[in-house]
């Protein structure tokens, strides 16, 4: 999944993109609003960090968001943590609010949360036919097998799941798994699924192709399917 970060700490800035692409998200950012902007508007993410601090005003970029249109995830990230303050973000439409210092599982667990929310999924278990992806500890099970899969391959299962019963294309699934300046081969996304499918073994027919358009698992994958059946 991408994330943009909007911070305008160096240090803290650096800290989280490091270990939010540790954890397998890839993450754009900016240093300041106008830049933060300017991502926003050009880049689809799934959750956008903003720091309430930033120089002009995190919660004047949160309403500029707003007011162009940009319906994206925020969660604001703040030293400040009193309860008009709170109540002004949330009111400005941002959807969540972390206080400064925050530990680094926490704020995980909260841009998972925003994440589910996103895609109308209430719970952090993801179920299609045999296939189960725990989007809290980002592990991913065919039947009784747990699948060994690199970060990109877990994010890009993670989204066509989460969409389950929707045709992807190979443009938005690399819009959400690289970064703004990414240089990858332009069949990268071709490459994951046949990598993902042989992981998947007899689970592979799970996902789709829809030549023209890009990739879909179906909703409505019975328990017990297989490739031999």
């Amino acid at each position: 999944m991408r994330l943009l970060l909007v911070e305008g700490s160096d240090c803290l800035r650096r800290s989280l993109s490091h270990g939010l692409r540790k954890e397998g998200y890839a993450v754009d950012v900016a240093a300041d609003g106008r830049d933060g902007l300017w991502a926003a508007g050009e880049n689809t993410y799934d959750v956008i960090l903003l720091d309430r601090m930033l120089p002009g005003d995190g919660l004047t970029v949160l309403r500029t968001l707003r007011e162009r249109g940009i319906s994206t995830q925020v969660l604001i990230l703040s030293a400040r943590d009193t309860v008009e303050d709170r109540v002004r973000g949330l009111s400005l439409g941002a959807d969540a609010w972390l206080a400064k210092p925050f530990s680094f599982a926490e704020l995980c667990a909260r841009i998972q949360a925003l994440i589910r929310r996103s895609y109308g999924s209430r719970t952090p278990v993801l179920r299609v036919g045999d296939l189960t992806v725990d989007t809290s500890v980002r592990r991913v099970q065919h039947g009784r097998h747990t699948l060994s899969l690199t970060p990109l391959e877990y994010g890009l299962i993670e989204l066509l799941v989460l969409r389950a019963g929707e045709v992807v294309s190979r443009l938005e699934l690399w819009e959400h798994l690289y970064e703004l300046d990414s240089e990858t081969a332009s069949n990268v996304i071709d490459v994951m699924i046949c990598s993902l499918r042989r992981k998947l073994g007899p689970g592979a027919d799970l996902i789709k192709t829809r030549r023209g358009q890009g990739y879909v698992v179906d909703r409505a994958q019975p328990c017990g399917h297989s490739a031999a059946a």
